[in-house]
């Protein structure tokens, strides 16, 4: 398969980085991924090449402020400028919506990628949401903080508190990540009022969710607890499975053959 890097040009004058994985042959799919809070999309690489190798068509980026793309690390100034972003990647060119595409969220991108089906915007045909971030398991007294802070001192950067057993029961996933130079692990206060702000309504939005979405979840996920998502498994839309045992970054668990199979399943599935 072939992959490629270039840059996309955001409305207000950001470069963010992309990256993109071609099949062997012409694609059949499309699937755009929208990574988590303090990565980057190199660390989704296996990820890519197992649907490359299925006949899709991967594209991804780096968030603004995140990895090589342009931007303050950690921050952002509204949460719409991440949906805004996902928009115009979407229409750039990079995702091939010729073809049946797919929107993959994962954490504070399965927020991201919620908030944006919830939208009117270019919808894609099939969404995989993985521990989507609709809640977290944050102290009342940080929250209260970012809410002052967050208007006073946005850019006043804040560690995220994430420790490497929490992403993976593979204790060589946790070392990866902090050994990388391009992980960041701080975060704005200005992005914690508005990640907060996000939560507090993603119930309202994400109750507009009509394309078909796959939710997926670790039960053992302390980072963003199974009973974020559980209100998902409400909509008609949504196909929810939570994995017992599993933490955090199920892509990166042992059973991540098993996790990625089973979401390949219901795509074909979904999109047949």
């Amino acid at each position: 398969m072939d992959s490629s890097t270039g840059t996309f040009t955001t409305g207000d004058g950001l470069s963010l980085y992309t990256r993109t994985w071609e099949p062997e042959g012409e694609p059949l799919r499309a699937l755009l991924i929208v990574h988590g809070l303090g990565e980057h999309v190199g660390r989704w690489e296996h990820v890519a090449e197992f649907f490359a190798g299925r006949g899709y068509a991967v594209a991804a980026f780096d968030l603004r402020g995140h990895g090589r793309s342009e931007g303050t690390r950690g921050h952002v100034e509204s949460i719409s400028d991440y949906l805004n972003d996902v928009e115009g990647i979407v229409g750039s060119g990079l995702v091939r919506t010729d073809l049946p595409w797919v929107l993959y969220g994962h954490s504070l991108g399965g927020l991201i990628s919620a908030l944006y089906l919830g939208e009117e915007r270019p919808h894609p045909d099939a969404a995989v949401l993985s521990a989507p971030a609709l809640d977290a398991d944050v102290p009342g007294a940080l929250r209260a903080a970012a809410q002052v802070l967050g208007r006073i001192v946005p850019k006043l950067a804040l560690a995220n508190s994430i420790k490497g057993e929490q992403l993976s029961r593979d204790e060589a996933v946790g070392e990866a990540y902090f050994a990388d130079p391009l992980v960041n692990t701080k975060v704005t206060t200005r992005l914690g009022l508005e990640m907060f702000a996000a939560q507090d309504r993603s119930a309202e939005v994400v109750a507009r969710i009509h394309t078909p979405t796959l939710v997926i979840h670790g039960g053992d996920d302390s980072l963003v607890p199974p009973s974020a998502s559980a209100p998902l498994a409400a909509l008609d839309s949504v196909d929810r499975k939570v994995y017992p045992g599993l933490r955090h970054e199920m892509h990166n668990e042992p059973e991540q053959d098993q996790v990625l199979s089973e979401v390949a399943s219901w795509l074909d599935s979904t999109l047949a």
